[in-house]
């Protein structure tokens, strides 16, 4: 018989592509991972890992194995949540990971409301940037995450994770004031050439960003990077370069140095995720409507 332990070290060595970083994911030593996964290849027979430069990747069985496991941890939680609806009604705690701008927009309203209706549930939350935050929950480090698409991140259809979507946002151009621009409509082409500041390299607004300058027939050149938008806009104020920025992100920053222009074609397309199964659990399904509805107002009084 399979060790279900043994599938979610699977599964998180196929997430990190290490044996180290799925052993740190873990909680484990990478001995005992590595102990874990050669049990598993004993169990079904077959060698599931094969290297791949400093890495880690699976073999077809593994692969295999890894849609299985996927299906097998999803009815887990299932069980988990019916038995927690059943027994334990609504009282516990939950962790949310999300990035920051989600947490003032949405997070924080949602965790005020859910205070009032649901007391007996508590909610911690942590700042993570949306490729962190996937990869939490995966992990079982927090219960949900408050994520954005990106490049690379799982899709929409991904077996290990149920997603409720919450918000989309375009992003604006940020200018220097007396930037060439700065009284003219804006395409992302017309930006092609410039000196640009943005988020570091994985964050996943640097991913849309970048390809939305690949569509237009560029590719950008940072010169300066901060995950922090205000920063962001004061360095477009000092003459430093140009930016993209979400707009909601845009809220409560000072902008008296810099000129803001809507661009067509990026957004930022924010979504709730829990693992597969979870979305049943008696502590999620109430944190889950008050996220849903929070983003339902965001997007009644945010601006067109």
């Amino acid at each position: 018989m399979i060790d279900t332990r043994r599938l979610r070290t699977l599964r998180a060595v196929a997430d990190h592509r290490t044996v180290t970083a799925a052993a740190a994911a873990l909680h484990l030593t990478p001995s005992a991972v590595s102990q874990q996964l050669l049990a598993l290849e004993h169990e079904v027979g077959h060698r599931l890992l094969d290297r791949d430069g400093r890495g880690v990747r699976l073999t077809a069985v593994g692969r295999i194995l890894l849609g299985h496991a996927n299906e097998v941890l999803a009815q887990l939680e299932r069980a988990g949540a019916d038995i927690a609806s059943h027994t334990a009604g609504t009282a516990g705690e939950v962790t949310v990971a999300s990035f920051a701008t989600a947490i003032g927009l949405v997070v924080a309203p949602a965790v005020g409301v859910l205070r009032d209706r649901e007391p007996g549930i508590r909610v911690r939350v942590l700042d993570a940037e949306g490729d962190q935050s996937l990869t939490m929950v995966l992990d079982g480090a927090v219960d949900a995450a408050v994520a954005v698409e990106y490049r690379g991140a799982p899709a929409e259809d991904d077996r290990r994770l149920s997603r409720v979507p919450l918000y989309s946002e375009p992003f604006d151009v940020v200018l220097p004031r007396d930037h060439r621009l700065s009284g003219s409509e804006v395409t992302v082409a017309d930006l092609s050439g410039e000196t640009w500041i943005g988020p570091y390299p994985g964050n996943p607004c640097h991913d849309v960003i970048a390809l939305a300058c690949e569509h237009a027939g560029f590719t950008p050149e940072f010169a300066h990077s901060s995950d922090d938008f205000s920063a962001v806009v004061a360095l477009a104020a000092a003459g430093a370069g140009v930016a993209m920025v979400p707009r909601l992100a845009l809220r409560g920053i000072g902008l008296s140095g810099v000129t803001v222009r809507e661009v067509a074609g990026p957004e930022r397309r924010v979504f709730a995720a829990v693992r597969r199964g979870a979305e049943r659990h008696p502590l999620l399904v109430p944190l889950l409507e008050v996220l849903r509805d929070t983003a339902t107002a965001l997007r009644r009084t945010a601006p067109a």
